[in-house]
């Protein structure tokens, strides 16, 4: 066991028993699925626009090369600088070559997962530049120095109380503000991060190859903020947010805020394409798209699993799998968690460190039945554990076990000689932590149902 399998294990173990986490995690997942099923009504025909939104993206994944050569060729036509970036370092080398070259002192930062991934703010910390999250849920978690806990709503976990005691704490607010007046503290103080901002730096939810554009897609506006002021526009995109054509924006964009958050469209929906033009009152002088791998291409070569290509970060199958909703968001110790970021992340980081991830699921299927393009999630963790035993990773004694419960299970002769004393020793031995430390032991009958069988059917019983 690794020492990240071992981190993931004592967490969850820790997270499964807290009764006040679970609490606050049903209350909000329980407002969300409500939600989602009165955004629903919206499609006429819902199961069709889920089919036509998959077959969308599998041809785009499939012409991914051209898609990222078209948006090139129109993006620096629009007047756009694009950057490719081969992982998370040389990302970071981008961002920080621009901060230099316009003397950055202070960014702002709307939400983006993809930052998070290449742990934007604390590379620019250590580089003396600020940067401040603008989105209300990641400036939360940024106060409390915490990562985010879920891919669509960062703070899911803390309740008001938590927020208005952490803002006491940090900001030196009243104790016990509600909800509306902690907003208009985070309010103000962002409103002097946006104006003072050299930089703004953003995600994007999809880019388009046919119009060499970005959308961007929130619910506070901070994104606009974010890019409106600052006279430097920075997305930073994986290679896998891509849409063939701009049109296609009118299927995803109401899939994604329905599957997301339960609305029928998102507040604040822009697309970029490219900087200001003279013709415009407001937005940056320069932008810049720096185009993310950092493993994608790992996905995109093991068929098994390029399907998790097709994901638009909607948080739907976390909100569906119920080891999510026990364990939390931070158990996991990735970027992202859930189904879907147990399918991604072994890919991206290296499956022998993070294979363990795939055995946080009980293959129910429900992340499966809730994604917005029916991708196959439950199938592709099954993948990944296959990938990880043929490879032999998972073990001498973990293979060895294996091999001999498949040898018992295919010979009844086998079963039927270990009696239940040595039945009852192998599986206190092999499952005494999973099994006897939260439950009663366990103990096999004397008699197993075919001797029982035996003895009824010649009527000796």
């Amino acid at each position: 066991m690794n020492q990240l399998q071992h981190t993931f294990l004592e967490k969850s173990d820790a997270k499964v028993f807290d009764a006040e986490h679970k609490r606050k995690i049903s209350w909000n997942i329980r407002k969300y699925n409500d939600a989602v099923l009165r955004g629903k009504e919206q499609f006429a025909a819902l199961e069709w626009s889920r089919k036509k939104a998959k077959n969308i993206k599998w041809r785009a994944i499939e012409e991914l090369d051209r898609n990222l050569e078209q948006f090139e060729k129109r993006f620096t036509a629009n007047g756009g600088k694009l950057l490719w970036a081969e992982d998370a370092k040389e990302a970071l080398e981008h961002i920080l070559a621009i901060c230099k070259a316009h003397k950055a002192s202070s960014i702002v930062k709307s939400k983006s997962m993809v930052t998070e991934e290449i742990h934007l703010n604390a590379f620019l910390e250590e580089n003396g530049i600020e940067s401040v999250e603008t989105d209300l849920g990641e400036y939360i978690q940024q106060l409390d120095g915490e990562p985010p806990y879920h891919i669509v709503t960062p703070a899911m976990h803390k309740s008001k109380e938590d927020v208005a005691k952490l803002f006491h704490e940090k900001l030196g607010t009243p104790a016990g503000l509600s909800p509306a007046e902690l907003t208009l503290v985070a309010r103000e103080n962002l409103r002097q991060k946006y104006q003072s901002a050299q930089i703004g730096i953003t995600g994007a939810n999809f880019w388009i190859a046919d119009a060499g554009a970005v959308s961007v897609t929130e619910n506070e506006g901070n994104g606009r903020l974010s890019t409106a002021l600052p006279k430097v526009h920075i997305a930073v995109v994986g290679i896998e947010k891509v849409l063939p054509r701009l049109n296609d924006l009118e299927l995803f964009l109401p899939l994604l805020a329905t599957y997301g958050t339960g609305q029928r469209l998102t507040s604040y929906n822009t697309v970029f394409f490219g900087p200001r033009n003279g013709e415009e009152l407001d937005g940056p002088d320069e932008m810049y798209v720096i185009m993310l791998d950092n493993g994608r291409t790992n996905l995109l070569a093991t068929p098994e699993v390029r399907e998790s290509m097709y994901c638009i970060r909607c948080g739907s199958c976390l909100n569906a799998c119920p080891v999510y909703k026990n364990i939390g968001g931070h158990a996991y110790g990735t970027t992202y968690s859930g189904p879907i970021g147990a399918v991604i992340t072994p890919h991206m980081k290296g499956m022998e460190s993070y294979k363990h991830l795939s055995y946080a699921s009980s293959l129910c299927g429900n992340c499966t039945e809730v994604c917005p393009l029916k991708i196959n999630i439950h199938n592709m963790l099954l993948s990944n554990r296959q990938i990880a035993a043929r490879d032999h990773m998972n073990g001498f004694q973990e293979q060895f076990a294996w091999k001999m419960w498949r040898r018992g299970m295919l010979s009844p002769r086998l079963l039927q000689m270990a009696g239940s004393g040595i039945k009852n020793q192998v599986f206190h031995a092999v499952f005494r932590h999973s099994w006897a430390d939260h439950r009663e032991e366990l103990h096999f009958p004397k008699q197993t149902f075919r001797e029982l069988f035996t003895k009824r059917k010649s009527g000796k019983e």
